[in-house]
């Protein structure tokens, strides 16, 4: 794959990765066909300072949860009200890593198809 596109695509994505998966993402997007490329582009990434936002108004809902696809978890915070309201103040800390954690997968499942 072209470099450029590379670098185009890491600049306009970064917030959306952990900065410790650039380097891994640029390496895999390098060795990737150029046909893989459009399907790196569709996907719809999850902002994690939204879905922070989400955990700070309505995390004792588990709706973060349910936003980044770990429906599991939601019900268990929506069954449990958030843990008695502690499980959402560890949350707020630990979300945006979680989301781009789940973004991060989310493009190397791309990659491979």
């Amino acid at each position: 794959m072209d470099s450029q596109k590379v670098d185009m695509f890491l600049i306009s994505n970064n917030k959306f990765f952990e900065s410790y998966h650039l380097m891994e993402i640029k390496d895999l997007l390098l060795k990737a066909d150029d046909s893989k490329f459009t399907n790196v582009q569709i996907q719809q990434y999850k902002d994690p300072t939204t879905v922070l936002i989400v955990s700070l108004l309505a995390g004792t809902f588990g709706i973060d949860r349910f936003m980044i696809g770990d429906t599991g978890l939601g019900i268990a915070k929506l069954l449990t009200c958030g843990g008695l309201g502690i499980w959402t103040i560890i949350d707020w800390f630990l979300i945006m890593g979680a989301t781009k954690s789940k973004n991060f997968e989310k493009l190397v499942t791309s990659l491979s198809y």
